[in-house]
């Protein structure tokens, strides 16, 4: 949640944070009842960093671990704390990941 530092987030500003496609935002809103944007005064959806959050677990859901729509938001709702800490490790071990990879490429360079 680092980098969302604003309190509203436009539907075009979230698929390029998260890198999906606004229109799946849109059908994940129609799906899963814990998915529910405010409208701002335009009627143009808005989504807060927690909603945000919420959009990055059921990727992860859906996405990483492959389960139905259905099937991840009954997951989320009946498992929500594990689902978090789940979350929460899978994205410290990518970002540990991604500093290993950073510094074998460094060493090869060295060499």
């Amino acid at each position: 949640m680092d980098e969302l530092s604003k309190k509203f987030y436009k539907i075009g500003e979230v698929a390029d944070i998260l890198g999906i496609p606004a229109s799946t935002l849109r059908f994940w809103e129609k799906e899963f009842t814990i998915l529910r944007p405010r409208r701002n005064a335009k009627n143009i959806r808005v989504y807060t960093p927690q909603d945000v959050e919420t959009i990055r677990k059921l990727y992860y859901l859906v996405k990483e671990k492959g389960l139905k729509l259905d099937a991840a938001q009954e997951y989320l709702n009946k498992n929500r704390q594990v689902v978090d800490k789940t979350f929460e490790v899978v994205e410290n071990l990518k970002k540990i990941r991604e500093q290993l990879v950073g510094l074998q490429s460094a060493l090869n360079s060295i060499r």
